[in-house]
């Protein structure tokens, strides 16, 4: 084989993201990532992954991912990398009750929004997302990262907080709308009291029924998006280039799922 023929050959795999590493073929280097959680228990995963976003619930903000611990140190053990985009990351589920019964809600405590009292409003709401954070963190989170042997500070990683329909949300009015936006406001409270980076992962579709307009004077201004609803490599790149979900951010991820397995592309 002539030198050409391998400068070809060495270009072409770096261009499809590819690229085996001399002496090492079970550690091939990717610029694919993934995201994994409970649904993925007992499932092999990837072996070459450029970056990993883990699940750190079971579904709802109030369970926590059975397999975390092993999730956490396959995450850890990446074997590539791209742009800045840190090698193992955190998602939460994120939900908005409203009370309904839910042992959890809040029956007192200061907010920005004054004080909770039990009631279905912004206060209440606030301190439902800042407790459900900080139970993700403390009992989810902590003692799963202890037993995987990665950082169990909560300032080294970055937390995306999930938005979704399928999850329990308010809906029907403007002020619907604010109450879940005070229940992000104070997930996200609560993870940068911990010195957290904190994102969120929706569709724009998505965020505008549950949270809509974001004000000026929210803790969700510039925070960066993580975008969902594409189904092909292609489909994710060029969503990178979509509005972000909150005003002054950016989208630094998107996700795309051609198969069983969600795959994501950085775009920074």
């Amino acid at each position: 084989m002539t030198n050409a023929v391998r400068v070809l050959i060495a270009t072409l795999a770096v261009l499809a993201g590819v690229v085996a590493v001399p002496g090492t073929a079970s550690a091939a280097v990717t610029t694919v990532g993934y995201d994994v959680s409970y649904p993925q228990c007992g499932a092999t995963l990837p072996s070459a992954r450029a970056f990993a976003v883990v699940g750190v619930n079971g579904g709802l903000s109030t369970k926590a991912n059975p397999c975390l611990a092993t999730q956490l140190r396959w995450a850890a053990g990446g074997n590539g990398s791209v742009g800045t985009q840190p090698k193992a990351q955190l998602y939460l589920n994120t939900a908005n009750p409203g009370g309904l019964g839910v042992a959890t809600w809040p029956k007192t405590g200061s907010t920005p929004y004054g004080t909770c009292s039990g009631g279905n409003d912004q206060a209440c709401s606030w301190k439902y997302g800042y407790e459900r954070a900080q139970n993700s963190v403390v009992s989810f989170f902590t003692p799963a990262a202890r037993t995987a042997g990665v950082d169990t500070l909560p300032s080294r990683w970055t937390w995306w907080l999930d938005v979704e329909t399928e999850n329990s949300w308010q809906s029907g009015s403007s002020a619907a709308q604010a109450r879940n936006r005070a229940t992000l406001e104070g997930m996200t409270a609560y993870l940068l009291s911990r010195g957290g980076r904190v994102g969120f992962y929706s569709t724009n579709y998505q965020w505008n029924l549950i949270v809509g307009s974001v004000p000026s004077t929210s803790n969700l201004v510039g925070r960066n998006s993580w975008l969902a609803g594409a189904t092909s490599l292609t489909q994710a790149t060029s969503n990178c280039t979509r509005t972000p979900l909150v005003p002054g951010g950016r989208v630094t991820l998107t996700q795309y799922v051609p198969d069983a397995l969600d795959r994501n592309h950085s775009c920074i």
